[in-house]
């Protein structure tokens, strides 16, 4: 059978062997939420990078420009971390470079994996059939919070370990745990995410609405993956 585990935080990663396994990123407030968007309303493809000298440089080639740092939009670019940004952004046909304070970083840390593909509760039910498909061992890769847990992200994990339930062999305490506190408050996510600490930390810059959309299961029927350091869509 094969096997799902999960690491909660990037910081974490050298912990994991990635090789020859599928790793699936989440930073469901908001990167993640924001690229699958992004891909689904028609962006032909976005450049994950770590640093904002590197999206700057891309930006100057043409490409749209987001950049977060601390939940709010760095000046000088075109956009923040918003996935109605990224709506808008789709209409224009161009291409997006993207640096975020935790999402980016998880993707990087993530490259040694098979293939990389891009998860949030907006394609919850995409990522769980495509993995199903797969002949290849899952880890999902929580971006967390400057380095540290975060239940957004947990939670989202726990949710595709619950879809997967009777394919995938739980490897690790990580996966079982997520998967616990998911069936726990599946019925209200929205309310139990509410106390969290990133959810009360955007709240406070009046993106409700973005947290709301993020909360949202299966608006779309997409699987985006990194190739060649572009996210495309499978």
């Amino acid at each position: 059978m094969k096997n799902l585990s999960i690491c909660l935080t990037p910081e974490l990663i050298h912990l994991s062997d990635l090789k020859g396994k599928v790793a699936v990123v989440i930073d469901v407030l908001r990167a993640t939420t924001c690229m699958v968007t992004g891909m689904a309303e028609g962006i032909p493809s976005i450049t994950p990078v770590a640093q904002v000298e590197e999206c700057k440089a891309l930006q100057a080639k043409g490409y749209i420009a987001a950049a977060e740092r601390g939940g709010k939009k760095v000046d000088g670019f075109d956009m923040g971390n918003s996935p109605f940004d990224y709506m808008e952004a789709a209409k224009t046909g161009k291409k997006v470079a993207a640096t975020t304070t935790n999402g980016t970083l998880a993707i990087s840390k993530s490259a040694a994996a098979d293939e990389i593909l891009i998860g949030a509760f907006v394609n919850l039910d995409a990522i769980i059939s495509y993995l199903k498909a797969q002949e290849k061992d899952v880890v999902m890769v929580a971006a967390g919070w400057q380095g540290n847990f975060n239940l957004e992200d947990s939670l989202f994990a726990g949710a595709v370990a619950a879809g997967l339930e009777g394919e995938f062999e739980l490897e690790d305490d990580a996966a079982l745990a997520t998967k616990v506190m998911y069936q726990a408050v599946k019925n209200d996510l929205a309310g139990f995410l509410a106390q969290s600490a990133h959810a009360k930390r955007l709240a406070k810059m009046d993106i409700q609405k973005d947290i709301d959309f993020a909360l949202t299961l299966n608006t779309y029927k997409v699987v985006p993956m990194v190739i060649n350091g572009e996210i495309v869509l499978a």
